[in-house]
């Protein structure tokens, strides 16, 4: 089993910033790719950003130039540093891990964290 536990939200006045970090630990043998996901009130999870295992990143549109994802692989933690924040960005965010784990064979099973809450006031 593999837990992913996150931390850095917060409330933040529009154009500033916050860092949300989720460190996976666990029964972890390699972190495919991780990511960020968001949910406001009343819409669906959505994507943010994701990274690969080489570091390889992706993008949502309403993010682009604002938002950056990084990952440290020695401590299975994945980043996201999100400046010039906007009231639309408000929303609770959760990570995602992809994890090969020891004795489940090729199986790549999704992990999420619990989430944690960004709020941005205008």
């Amino acid at each position: 089993q593999v837990q992913l536990v996150e931390s850095g939200g917060g409330l933040m006045q529009a154009g500033g910033s916050l860092r949300l970090s989720c460190t996976a630990s666990g029964n972890i043998f390699r972190i495919n790719d991780m990511g960020w996901y968001r949910q406001a009130p009343g819409k669906q999870r959505e994507l943010v950003a994701t990274i690969s295992g080489g570091g390889s990143t992706n993008y949502d549109d309403s993010v682009k130039g604002r938002f950056t994802i990084a990952r440290d692989n020695a401590k299975n933690t994945v980043y996201l540093q999100m400046d010039s924040l906007k009231p639309e960005d408000t929303a609770v965010y959760y990570c995602s891990a992809d994890v090969q784990e020891y004795g489940r064979g090729w199986d790549v099973p999704r992990y999420w964290g619990q989430g944690t809450q960004v709020t941005v006031s205008s």
